[in-house]
């Protein structure tokens, strides 16, 4: 039961998306899969998830903005093989809220591209187990919408590699994700972001997300933590305050030519689970120990000079919606003796 849900989960969290700029150029968000044994296969069956993250940045009030992303996920884990390898297909449409701490701050919500893709899981023996992710976050389906940030001018492509080891109750699980994007891209649509942002260089990004999780009967407790990092800038130019200059939004083949900036950071923190039966939940709280991101102003979209540190709290909850009884096994051979 429960390798049952931590692979469901694995599946299904693989497919959030990334609530503001300051996570840097990342559209998977960081920590959407720790908890969960990502590398394990899933078994048959048809899976309904979701999970809800709230967080809160360091800074004043006046100009800092929480933020917030739900990801309604529905996973059919199929009964095919290729290679050795169980196939599971996802599909999410995540929702990002921001929530704007200043007196006449502005509470928002976007429905950003909706996730489709598959996962290749290979179950190795001994309770370890490793899988291949691939899919899309189908941006473009927005018309262009999406606050002015790079990475919604264009899809997200998406790969992810996980290893898992289950036994004794444990869930030690490594899982790296790499996204990429259309460049240049463009906002693009009726109704959409006006045509003066110009092209987008959204830089690529690498999250790792790990675990170290026990379980005790139906509750489980332990660590875990997780980061992100941008990759080469692929524009001509890098954001940066110096280079962007006073008034250039108006001049779009100048700012259109310039690669929104961003760094990186790590948070650690601890989980807790419990295992009702028909359903599990998960919850967590981090915190990040390493940043190298700045803060954006809600007024500019620009870096404001602050360094981003973060409070983030978390919940998930899995539950079946339709699976395949294993089959029994066979009963045992008649002993027969000779004399």
């Amino acid at each position: 039961m429960t390798m049952k849900w931590l692979a469901a989960g694995a599946v299904a969290l693989s497919v959030g998306m990334t609530a503001t700029a300051s996570y840097a150029q990342t559209t998977t968000v960081p920590g959407e899969q720790v908890g969960l044994a990502v590398g394990a296969p899933l078994p048959e069956g048809v899976y309904a998830i979701n999970t809800f993250t709230y967080r809160s940045p360091d800074g004043p009030n006046a100009t800092s903005v929480d933020t917030a992303v739900n990801i309604p996920v529905l996973v059919w884990s199929t009964p095919w093989q290729i290679l050795g390898a169980r196939v599971e297909l996802a599909i999410a449409p995540p929702t990002v809220f921001t929530f704007s701490r200043a007196a006449n701050g502005r509470d928002t919500s976007i429905n950003v591209g909706t996730f489709v893709g598959g996962i290749f899981a290979w179950d190795l023996g001994s309770n370890v187990g490793v899988s291949y992710l691939a899919g899309v976050y189908l941006n473009d389906l927005n018309a262009g919408r999406g606050g002015g940030l790079g990475i919604l001018a264009s899809n997200t492509y998406r790969q992810g590699f996980a290893i898992s080891y289950t036994g004794d109750g444990w869930n030690l699980t490594a899982n790296l994700t790499y996204n990429f994007y259309d460049v240049p891209a463009r906002f693009e649509g009726r109704g959409g972001i006006p045509g003066f942002y110009g092209n987008q260089f959204p830089s690529d990004a690498l999250n790792l997300d790990l675990t170290a999780t026990k379980k005790f009967g139906k509750f489980e407790i332990g660590a875990i933590g997780y980061g992100t990092t941008n990759l080469s800038n692929r524009g001509p130019l890098r954001f940066s305050p110096a280079n962007f200059p006073a008034g250039c939004l108006g001049q779009g083949g100048i700012c259109g030519s310039v690669g929104p900036s961003g760094g990186g950071r790590f948070a650690l923190g601890g989980l807790i689970g419990y295992d009702f039966g028909p359903f599990t939940v998960q919850a967590w709280v981090a915190r990040d120990v390493v940043s190298s991101t700045q803060q954006i102003s809600p007024f500019t979209g620009l870096p404001n000079g602050r360094t981003a540190y973060s409070t983030e709290g978390w919940f998930r909850i899995i539950a079946p919606l339709y699976t395949v009884a294993a089959a029994p096994p066979p009963p045992p051979a008649p002993l027969i003796r000779k004399y």
